[in-house]
């Protein structure tokens, strides 16, 4: 009967140790093992052997997010033995902060850390998830007070960066890597919501307005520019047939006395030849010509007489015995 009862316990030992001392453990998870209350160790993923009277898992606070058939979130928290390595992200819920010119926004942030070193994690911080939270939104508060409303719209990326350096500064005691902060919402009130929307419309009015004079103001300018050279070219062609008409008077008057030189010098040639003088042959000979286009008109009447009469008939006298002396 002793043998039985012995061999009884023993059985259940065994189904007792196959049952706690065996324990599986996922890719990317691990668990903190203490042996009697204290640390023993961190067991990685695999198969794991513990003795289940001395070993036993440390618990760690958690919390987790989830939604409902509402779409609703959900915040649940609850103690697990398994610990994530997975990077984790966490959405904290929407708070005010106060911006450098006092206005009350509204801001909704999201962290991404991962846990590097299990054992800090269990043992530097009481409630990990809460401590993340809580950090993350002083940290956010005190970045935003630096900045004022129109900086902290338009600085995004700077302000995940300052969160991130400090809060990864922070939870390296923790054994907490933060990979990312992202700011998912600024809302700011909805008066200031007004004022921004009727400034932005002022600014896109002002900036075509300016578009629109510089738009005018280049066609008056291109319309200047067009005309200046319309002119200079009608000024540059006027000028040149000025000076075509010029030198075709130069070169014809040119023409012309030459060949009234050449006339007179044959006339004077010929007059010498004869014992004559040229120079009364001439006059008479241009004074004729004269009288001749004084009395050309149709209706003209008066009959034009020189009034040194006797000069010019002496000088047809002349012709007369020039006429005279050739015939004999």
């Amino acid at each position: 009967m002793g043998i039985v009862i012995v061999l009884g316990v023993f059985a259940l030992f065994v189904i007792v140790f196959a049952v706690k001392g065996f324990l599986i453990i996922q890719q990317s998870e691990t668990m903190v093992v203490e042996r009697l209350g204290r640390y023993h160790r961190t067991l990685p993923s695999g198969i794991n052997i513990l003795w289940p009277l001395f070993d036993k898992p440390r618990q760690i606070e958690w919390r987790y997010i989830m939604s409902d058939q509402a779409g609703k979130t959900i915040v649940r928290r609850q103690s697990v033995k398994r610990i994530d390595l997975r990077e984790t992200v966490y959405d904290f819920p929407r708070q005010s902060v106060i911006t450098k010119d006092n206005v009350v926004i509204e801001l909704n942030a999201l962290i991404y850390f991962q846990i590097t070193d299990p054992v800090k994690a269990v043992y530097e911080i009481a409630n990990l998830p809460d401590a993340i939270e809580k950090l993350t939104q002083t940290t956010l508060r005190n970045v935003i007070g630096e900045l004022d409303l129109d900086e902290t719209l338009s600085s995004r990326d700077t302000i995940n960066s300052k969160l991130r350096a400090i809060l990864d500064d922070a939870s390296e005691k923790w054994g907490v890597k933060v990979n990312r902060v992202e700011l998912q919402d600024i809302n700011p009130p909805p008066d200031i919501r007004d004022a921004m929307e009727k400034q932005m419309r002022a600014e896109r009015d002002r900036r075509a307005a300016i578009l629109e004079a510089e738009g005018l103001k280049q066609a008056n300018i291109l319309e200047a520019e067009g005309i200046r050279a319309a002119e200079i070219s009608k000024a540059e062609g006027s000028k040149q047939a000025k000076i075509l008409v010029a030198e075709g008077d130069a070169q014809a008057r040119v023409r012309v006395a030459e060949a009234e030189a050449q006339a007179i010098k044959a006339i004077t040639q010929s007059v010498s030849e004869r014992d004559g003088d040229p120079i009364n042959f001439i006059i008479a000979v241009r004074y004729i010509e004269a009288l001749k286009e004084m009395v050309s008109g149709q209706n003209n009447k008066v009959v034009y007489l020189p009034f040194e009469a006797s000069a010019i008939l002496g000088s047809l006298g002349g012709i007369k015995d020039m006429f005279e002396k050739t015939k004999g």
